[in-house]
């Protein structure tokens, strides 16, 4: 399954939440997309509600079905609780970090920013965005006009959002760092991370 570049309002209304940040539409219309929307009453089975959690996580970071399946299968091996390690994988991807340090005003923009080598990771180019961030790494902003302007900007826009207590940004350097891997109730994302690993080990 690719991932997601469709309507971002639709998603919210399929899922019940703000996967996507809410807008006016979805707020007039909190009900399910489509015609017989207001009147659709599905009975989910086990099935369903396993791959609706699965569906948001997977939407919300941006990733394809096999790019997030691989991060579950290295969690599993990782000590910790499964669900929780594998949430954490998630928000420590670089493209994830750049966006939760506000250099960028989506994770969408965070990828496609990445992908184009604005950043610097300890010094050095990286361009993958699904790279996972160590404690103690420094991701930076490269030394170039367009690239320092462009994070200037997103960190404007993005100045009412509050950055993780696990990540110590410098705005003045465009840089911040990884102090420390996130624990559950640091990470925004309502979904019910036990369900998608029990989905993933049917």
């Amino acid at each position: 399954m690719s991932r997601y570049t469709g309507p971002k309002t639709r998603i919210n209304r399929r899922y019940g939440m703000a996967i996507f940040p809410p807008n006016k539409a979805f707020e007039r219309r909190s009900y399910l997309p489509g015609m017989h929307g207001p009147r659709l009453r599905r009975k989910v089975t086990d099935y369903g509600t396993g791959l609706n959690e699965k569906q948001k996580a997977r939407i919300y970071y941006g990733l394809t079905e096999k790019q997030f399946r691989m991060v579950f299968e290295r969690a599993k091996h990782l000590k910790g609780v499964t669900g929780e390690v594998f949430l954490s994988s998630l928000e420590m991807r670089l493209d994830s970090v750049a966006y939760l340090a506000g250099f960028s005003r989506t994770r969408r923009a965070a990828r496609q920013m990445v992908g184009h080598g604005h950043f610097l990771l300890n010094g050095r180019k990286v361009d993958i965005a699904s790279y996972s961030c160590a404690v103690g790494d420094v991701i930076s902003v490269r030394p170039v006009d367009g690239s320092r302007h462009l994070a200037m900007r997103n960190l404007e826009d993005a100045r009412y959002r509050a950055v993780p207590p696990w990540l110590q940004t410098d705005q003045s350097a465009l840089s911040c760092t990884v102090q420390r891997a996130p624990v559950r109730d640091e990470i925004a994302l309502a979904v019910k991370e036990q369900i998608i690993v029990e989905f993933y080990s049917r």
